[in-house]
């Protein structure tokens, strides 16, 4: 099959196609617009689009649950993407036929991580072409010809992530599901790290193309002397993590500028150790892609209390202001502010108000009094409730929540969270039209409620082993339940022994799964007492734990707000839509974005659905955007917002779709991957094209 695929790409694939044709990059190309200039499916025939090909992976996991997030990328008449356990496939991309596949760990029973999709780089000569992605704690170069590992990068093909951030991260949760971004002969990347106390600093590298040495480091968390060390802690540098860029980056290969938006300093809720405003955490920084060097950064939010992580890489956009051309850099946050900035200067485009915000009432937390606002555009997701805006039967817990702020910090009695903690912005990302500066981005619209609760802590640092039942009480009982019944993201726990075996459920432990993070740090004794309370494995290992004492706060789990019938507990719309014309901050349309079938079949009107990808914009006049729970693509009439266009997926395409062209026809392709929400999952491609 190998040689197959070879024998196709040198017997002429790369002739049949040109760079318009082709989406090179997650974002479509290195300035991230999710833009093509394909214009063969456009408004006037795409009542015909059909299925082209359909592509499965073979490869969900044993236990049925995977996903597939990754937006396939295309070069030269080849799709490059990845399966639910994280293998890279190449397929032809205009028949859906597999050339080459390689995974890492063809052995692994569970999807250890998701995964958004790969990196192609290629030398100045073409001679050398190269997939670059990442599985664990592994970043990975592949031939991009063949599959195989490029022996003279790293370590026979592949570099330790955990390797150069200054202090041992081992045994912390450290893994990159967004890929990087490729600059001439560098490679840049950022990691996915734990939301706890203890975690890994997420400090971005760049290594050689070629070698896979580090050719730079930028310290997310500042080494003393370094600009921002003074918003943190003195010793922070040490223990301090997070802050890392897991959303992915954007490239401005013209002036060499990287921008990479960067995550929450950890622990997530409780910053009573952190105090400070905590750069280079929250932040959009603009770096100098050759060496590293900061040339301007914005925080979009001072020592964050809510996980307000920058969720997705910016677009490069030029606008019109005052009669001049501006090139700008334009970044989407999980609060629906969109930050435009002059990509050079990094001097925002519409006004940024510093604005009061409420305290802390927990103990030891120094909550920032202040955090940035822009003026435009206004918000494409609620950031306020009133009581009028809740569901009845909710309201009289409403009246018991915090609220009435976009930050009112987490507290003991449980603080609404809108949007939620996965957004508004998503890392879905948004789009842009090249052609008129609209901003095309999609958005969650639900509560959560942010709770907090007193740490059990020992009088010692030094303790006998727990319980099964007090390290399931402390360390997945907030997530799963009490009674083990699951919520949210957290699926059951009764009779997991029926679908995970011991040593499933140990890699699960040790590795981290979807939004679960590895719980490596646990003692030997504490994994093994878990097991054996949840699915009756007897195991003593004798073995004590000491560490550090935990903070005085411990987040109670992510909650999404629901009423009664499982709905979010506030009025609709659930999900939307937005376009808005960057030149001026002013929205174009905006619309509510997916359906639930029983309630339409109650006469409600649409009321939009959470989402998780985002949209790709044409020439030919179309926004396409699958992301919603009822599992549809759909086309929309870029002006006007109107659907044209959808089809139902074999399961909803959680991820952003992509559009290329081999010998002259023009495909759309997208991931229908499944397995958040409490969908189905599926390990299918699917590619529509006109007959």
């Amino acid at each position: 099959m190998r040689w197959a695929g070879l024998f196709l790409i040198l017997a002429g694939c790369k002739a049949t196609s040109t760079p318009a044709a082709d989406w090179t990059t997650t974002g479509g190309a290195p300035g991230n617009a999710r833009y093509s200039p394909l214009d063969q499916i456009n408004v006037t025939n795409i009542a015909q689009l059909q299925v082209a090909w359909v592509y499965h992976t073979g490869d969900l996991p044993l236990d049925g649950h995977g996903e597939i997030q990754a937006t396939p990328i295309v070069v030269d008449g080849v799709l490059y993407a990845t399966t639910p356990k994280v293998a890279v496939i190449a397929l032809r991309a205009d028949k859906g036929t597999l050339l080459w596949r390689f995974d890492a760990f063809p052995n692994r029973p569970t999807q250890p991580h998701v995964n958004r999709g790969v990196v192609y780089w290629a030398d100045a000569r073409g001679n050398d072409r190269r997939i670059f992605f990442a599985v664990d704690r592994r970043l990975y170069a592949l031939d991009a010809r063949t599959g195989e590992p490029v022996r003279s990068f790293g370590d026979s093909g592949w570099v330790d992530l955990g390797e150069g951030l200054g202090r041992d991260v081992e045994g912390t949760y450290l893994v990159s599901t967004s890929p990087g971004v490729a600059y001439k002969d560098i490679l840049i990347w950022g990691t996915r790290v734990g939301e706890e106390a203890g975690s890994a600093p997420g400090h971005i590298r760049a290594y050689d193309a070629r070698t896979g040495k580090i050719r730079w480091t930028f310290h997310t968390i500042p080494w003393p002397g370094e600009f921002g060390s003074d918003t943190w802690p003195p010793e922070a540098f040490e223990s301090a993590g997070g802050a890392n860029s897991w959303a992915g980056m954007t490239v401005d290969t013209a002036r060499g500028i990287v921008y990479i938006p960067t995550g929450s300093a950890t622990p997530d809720f409780y910053g009573g150790d952190r105090a400070g405003a905590n750069l280079f955490a929250n932040s959009l920084l603009a770096l100098d892609a050759m060496t590293g060097k900061r040339l301007w950064h914005f925080q979009t939010v001072h020592h964050d209390l809510w996980d307000r992580d920058l969720p997705a890489a910016p677009n490069l956009v030029t606008v019109t202001r005052d009669g001049a051309r501006v090139d700008a850099v334009a970044q989407i946050t999980k609060s629906g502010f969109v930050f435009v900035f002059d990509r050079t200067s990094g001097k925002p485009l519409f006004s940024v108000d510093e604005r009061a915000v409420p305290s802390s009432d927990l103990k030891g937390e120094r909550a920032w009094p202040t955090q940035p606002f822009p003026v435009k555009p206004v918000p494409f997701a609620r950031q306020t409730l009133r009581e009028a805006d809740v569901t009845p039967s909710e309201r009289r817990r409403f009246r018991l929540l915090r609220h009435g702020s976009l930050f009112t910090p987490p507290s003991r009695a449980g603080s609404v969270v809108l949007p939620g903690f996965d957004g508004g912005g998503e890392w879905g990302g948004a789009a842009v039209d090249p052609e008129t500066a609209t901003l095309y981005v999609n958005a969650s619209d639900v509560p959560w409620v942010a709770a907090m609760r007193e740490t059990a802590t020992a009088s010692s640092p030094a303790r006998e082993p727990r319980t099964g039942v007090a390290v399931y009480t402390a360390e997945c009982a907030s997530c799963h339940g009490a009674d083990r019944r699951g919520r949210d993201r957290a699926p059951s726990l009764i009779g997991v022994n029926s679908r995970l075996t011991v040593e499933q459920l140990e890699q699960l432990l040790e590795h981290g799964r979807g939004f679960m993070p590895s719980f490596a740090k646990l003692s030997e004794t504490d994994k093994c007492t878990v097991i054996e309370y949840l699915i009756g494995k007897h195991c003593v290992t004798g073995e004590t734990f000491a560490g550090p004492p935990p903070p005085p706060y411990e987040f109670v789990g992510y909650e999404r707000w629901r009423d009664s019938s499982g709905f979010p507990a506030i009025e609709p719309p659930w999900g939307t839509l937005s376009a808005i014309d960057l030149n001026t901050g002013e929205y174009r349309w905006r619309i509510p974005l997916g359906e639930f079938a029983a309630l339409t079949a109650r006469g409600m009107p649409i009321t939009g659905t959470e989402q998780y990808g985002g949209p790709i914009v044409t020439r030919g006049g179309l926004v396409f955007i699958a992301a919603t729970q009822d599992g549809k693509l759909r086309a929309l009439d870029k002006r006007t917002g109107r659907v044209m266009w959808e089809a139902l997926l074999p399961a909803p395409g959680y991820a952003t779709p992509s559009t290329f062209a081999v010998r002259g026809k023009q495909f759309v392709v997208v991931a229908a991957g499944g397995g958040k929400l409490g969908s189905k999952s599926s390990d299918t491609y699917v590619a529509f094209a006109l007959p």
